[in-house]
């Protein structure tokens, strides 16, 4: 008996060994890089089947940089250029600066010459020495004086114009995703969206405001500075010249090495994030399931593979600044002795080797910044890519030429009229849908999930267009009416409920912007929802945040009802309006929501299939197809599908 409890408790660690569910860190790494939901990155992401907490956001974590280069380079920076040469005066005063500020630092350099072989000079008399001293250090002081001011006036011109430039840019990337389809929001995460209002402008401006002046003011420095390296001394630049290739190549290896070291940290570093992120929001699941454990030992191998990368990545981009710095005093030397050899020959003076190394010191500066904005600046013109491919999506079908506004004093008949839609063409979704609702009807739609209840109220607001068939609205196609018009003529409580940033009497006003706080109160109490509102701490002026995480799911539902009543739509949609609602507070508001109905055309989707049995007419899907028909009395009589929904008899699909 002993050495059978042995064996089973042998073959029961084994089973614990195999069934502890940690992922490997490569597993990891491809479900939670990049998937860090914080402000920057968008929405994290529901609930995941198998894993605590849900599944990962789809945004970008904070300072995650974009990879890769932009695939149309010459087309992203034409674009991107146009919204920055709106300010083309301002751009040429920036320039104008720029020049002016290079000058002065080179002038300021060059009058050291003069000062040094004066004061170096024992055959001038000590009186004119130090009165000539002081001469140039006042004109030096006005000459750096200049190009203080003038350095101030370049950054505050350049800041005003990358922040006019970006917001531009994201009005423009704004407006564009308002008059997207709703397929583009189905089929893009959210997080992915809100990543390039983010993360992808946010690296567009510090490119414009910063890499891009640096690299302008790189430029012109180093112009400047071999120009006035050439008029010093010929020889002498030419063995400065030598050292290029090396500062370049050096400079480009250490560069990538740090890029790709760096782009290995920010995908660890947006794991680690998203991982945090997905376990602090699911710890209710991860405590029930017990999966502490599995937690700690997943965050452990992430978090030390993000030790292991930000290691490489400072080092390398540490190591940067001593190996080039290095390398240019090698060349400072170098230019140093043969300058001082020349001295002694007689054929260079003190004073000009002494300007000639400072400058020889400046040349390798310029070169260091243009070549280390680079990467930057092709990082910020993928992101600019990826904001462009967005705001070029198609957007949703124009209106017709002729389309008319939904009338004010619309009956509600709805007409759909041997209906197909697939959101695939390959796949249809309805199949030959043919119903009539009259004016202030109930039609009540029911079926297994995916059967195509909701698609069919998607399709009323046109949020869809069908590819067989027509939808017909008081007898006019609902292609013919201006969809925005046509939109505000249905009214739709959906099961997902949404409240915005603000107090609860603006969230229902969102029904009818132009409502009275009369008429807002007593939409409240149509949905009975005016009892709780004033159980809160400022009733109707009671602020809500994140989505209104202070209120429960069912008073939140009972809200967006409020909504739906203020509105003055003649047709009404409740897509599974009641499943978030208790079964108390569903009989709390069934009066209300019968207010509700009162003279309006109202489809209703449910599961809870006591909520439908009221409806004048009940439309049974399966497969894309009515198959049942009639009133409830109707369908039980006929003993189908709907009866089994409803007694139980056959467990739902």
């Amino acid at each position: 008996m002993a050495k059978i409890k042995t064996k089973f408790d042998k073959t029961a660690a084994d089973n614990r060994t195999v069934s502890t569910g940690v992922r490997t860190l490569e597993e990891l790494q491809k479900q939670y890089a990049g998937a860090s939901a914080s402000a920057k990155g968008g929405m994290g992401g529901g609930p995941g089947p198998g894993r605590p907490g849900g599944g990962p956001g789809h945004g970008r974590g904070p300072g995650v940089r974009a990879k890769g280069k932009p695939k149309n380079m010459r087309a992203t920076v034409k674009r991107l250029l146009s919204y920055v040469a709106a300010y083309k005066v301002g751009l040429i005063f920036v320039f104008l600066f720029m020049i002016i500020n290079t000058a002065t630092s080179l002038i300021g350099g060059y009058v050291l010459r003069p000062i040094i072989n004066t004061v170096a000079d024992a055959a001038t008399p000590a009186a004119e020495r130090i009165a000539y001293l002081a001469s140039i250090l006042l004109v030096l002081g006005c000459v750096y004086a200049v190009g203080i001011i003038t350095n101030y006036l370049q950054a505050r011109l350049m800041l005003r114009i990358s922040q006019n430039a970006t917001e531009a840019l994201r009005r423009d990337l704004f407006n564009a995703v308002q008059g997207l389809p709703i397929r583009f929001f189905d089929t893009n995460p959210t997080g992915e969206t809100m990543s390039r209002f983010t993360n992808d402008i946010d690296n567009i401006d510090m490119m414009i405001n910063n890499s891009l002046t640096q690299m302008v003011s790189g430029t012109i420095s180093l112009i400047g500075t071999f120009v006035m390296m050439l008029y010093t001394n010929v020889w002498l630049t030419i063995i400065t010249i030598v050292f290029i290739p090396i500062f370049a190549k050096g400079g480009g290896l250490i560069a990538k090495l740090s890029t790709r070291y760096y782009s290995g940290q920010q995908a660890a570093l947006g794991a680690v994030n998203g991982y945090i992120e997905e376990s602090v929001s699911g710890q209710k699941v991860v405590k029930v399931f017990n999966h502490e454990h599995i937690c700690e030992e997943e965050f452990t191998a992430l978090n030390d593979d993000m030790r292991d990368k930000q290691f490489k990545a400072q080092f390398w981009g540490g190591v940067m600044g001593p190996i080039m710095g290095n390398t240019s005093q090698i060349s400072y030397a170098l230019t140093a002795g043969i300058g001082g050899l020349l001295c002694l020959a007689g054929r260079f003076d003190v004073g000009g080797l002494s300007l000639f190394v400072n400058y020889s010191r400046q040349f390798s500066m310029p070169i260091n910044m243009i070549s280390q904005q680079m990467a930057t600046i092709l990082a910020a013109l993928a992101c600019a890519e990826r904001v462009f491919a967005v705001m070029d999506e198609k957007p949703e079908e124009a209106d017709r030429e002729k389309a008319v506004l939904f009338p004010q004093e619309s009956r509600g008949r709805v007409e759909l009229d041997h209906v197909t839609f697939g959101y695939n063409p390959d796949k249809v979704i309805l199949r030959d849908i043919t119903l009539t609702a009259e004016p202030g009807q109930k039609i009540a739609f029911v079926g297994s999930t995916g059967a195509g209840k909701t698609t069919v109220t998607n399709l009323l607001n046109r949020f869809y267009d069908i590819q067989e068939g027509e939808i017909r609205i008081d007898g006019v196609p609902i292609r013919d009416y201006k969809r925005q018009s046509l939109r505000s003529g249905i009214a739709m409580v959906l099961q997902d409920t949404h409240l915005f940033t603000g107090t609860v009497m603006e969230n229902i006003r969102y029904g009818r912007l132009d409502a009275t706080d009369e008429e807002v109160v007593e939409a409240a109490k149509t949905a009975s929802a005016h009892s709780f509102i004033m159980r809160l701490s400022e009733g109707y002026q009671t602020r809500l945040e994140g989505d209104g995480a202070n209120l429960s799911q069912g008073q939140r539902q009972l809200l967006n009802i409020a909504r739906a009543a203020l509105s003055k739509a003649p047709i009404l949609v409740l897509d599974e309006a009641t499943s978030s609602v208790d079964t108390r507070t569903e009989r709390h508001i069934e009066h209300g929501l019968a207010r509700l109905m009162q003279n309006r055309t109202t489809f209703v989707i449910a599961h809870r299939l006591s909520t439908v049995r009221n409806s004048d007419a009940i439309m049974v899907l399966e497969h894309g197809q009515i198959i049942e028909r009639g009133n409830h009395e109707e369908l039980l009589a006929l003993k189908g599908r709907y009866y089994e929904l409803y007694t139980g008899v056959k467990e739902l699909d």
